[in-house]
Parts: structure tokens; sequence; C-alpha cells
């Protein structure tokens, strides 16, 4: 069994990174393989619409063409049992590299066939993590519901069945005084990050550990 990790956030060892490696430690610790990659160290770009991924008899049919850093990337997924990608949420959405990631990802998978959804011939398992300054009883009255839904929506639609973490009010610098944060309350997200984030940590191990049958 092998699992991949997609770290979407630019802020390497901070909320989504944490995240992201406590689900790969669930997935390691049902013997599975396991890779952890760090998005934004790749250069590449979202979909071009080449349609090679379409185009009958091509040798990219159902495969996404484009040959950057990502590229490896997709193949090894392509390869892989169990999927987890985390992605902070920067202005209501997935940063810009993860909505690039998802696009290729998912793109190269779809048909435009009345017979079939999916040129994937199995299903991969995922796990999408997010995490976000906004409290959660707002999470409805925001519209993230429905957009962490929809994005669930798409990968069971096209990879296999997904699941969700979300981690809300996260702990983002160690010294809120040197920014202009005043509307957030330092002393409360510290104290959130001490005694909620470990909750969420543990719930990303169990749901990682899920993923591996």
């Amino acid at each position: 069994m092998k699992t991949i990790a997609i770290n979407g956030s630019p802020r390497k060892g901070w909320n989504t990174h944490i995240l992201v490696e406590e689900a790969l430690k669930g997935a390691a610790s049902r013997g599975s393989e396991t890779e952890l990659i760090n998005l934004y160290d790749l250069n590449f770009k979202g979909c071009i619409s080449c349609f090679a991924c379409k185009k009958l008899g091509g040798k990219s049919l159902g495969r996404c063409a484009a040959g950057d850093d990502l590229k490896p990337v997709l193949d090894r997924i392509h390869g892989c049992d169990a999927l987890i990608i985390g992605s902070p949420i920067y202005i209501s959405e997935v940063t810009a590299s993860v909505r690039a990631l998802v696009e290729r990802l998912t793109f190269q998978y779809i048909t435009y066939s009345k017979e079939k959804k999916t040129f994937l011939t199995r299903r991969i398992p995922s796990l999408l993590l997010y995490t976000m300054n906004i409290p959660e009883p707002a999470l409805e009255s925001a519209g993230y519901t429905a957009k962490f839904k929809a994005y669930e929506d798409l990968f069971d639609r096209v990879l296999g069945p997904a699941k969700t973490l979300i981690s809300t009010e996260t702990w983002q610098t160690t010294d809120y005084s040197k920014y202009e944060m005043t509307m957030f309350d330092e002393p409360a997200r510290k104290k959130r990050r001490e005694e909620v984030f470990p909750q969420h940590k543990q719930k990303a191990f169990e749901l990682g550990a899920e993923l591996i049958p």
C-alpha cells in the first residue's frame, strides 16, 4: 500500500503541514508506505485545456500531458492507494497551488463520454484537510460548508470515496503584535492551539488510518 500526502500550504511546519503529517502517520500506522510532497516546492501551472488527456488514440489519453514539476507527482498519485491533500483557506478558497493541482488531477480522468464518467479504472480514497481563521459556527453562512462538500463530491465522483477534516480558528503566528491583526484575540488563539488543535491532530491521524483497509 502507498499513501501520498500533499501539503498545499507555503508555510512549512505550520497548521496545514502538521495535520497532513499526522494523517500520513495514521496511514503509516496501518502499514502503508508514505510520501509527503510540499506543493510550493514545485514549479507548475493549472490545466491549460490542451485536451491531450481526451484525444482518442493519443498517447496521453486519460493522463495529463503537461511536462512540468507536477507531472511526475500526478504519475505517482495514479499508482497510489490513498491520497491526502491539505490546504489553508485564502480569501475563501484553497490556495492557488492546490486549486491548480485539483484541476490537473481531476480533469485528466474526467470524460465527456455517455458510457463512462472517468478514465480511472480503480478507486483511490482521499482525505481533504482544511485550516482557516473562520470560527466553526460561521462555516455554513460563509459558504464554506457547500464549498467543501463540492470538493468532496468531485473527488468521490472522479477518484474515489473522500472525507473532509476542517480545522478552524487556527493559530497564525507566534507574535500577533508584529502584524496588523488586532481583530484577533491572541491569548484565545494560543489557548485554542494548545487545547483544541491537538484534537484536530488526533482526528487527522484517525482519518489517515481509515484510508488503509
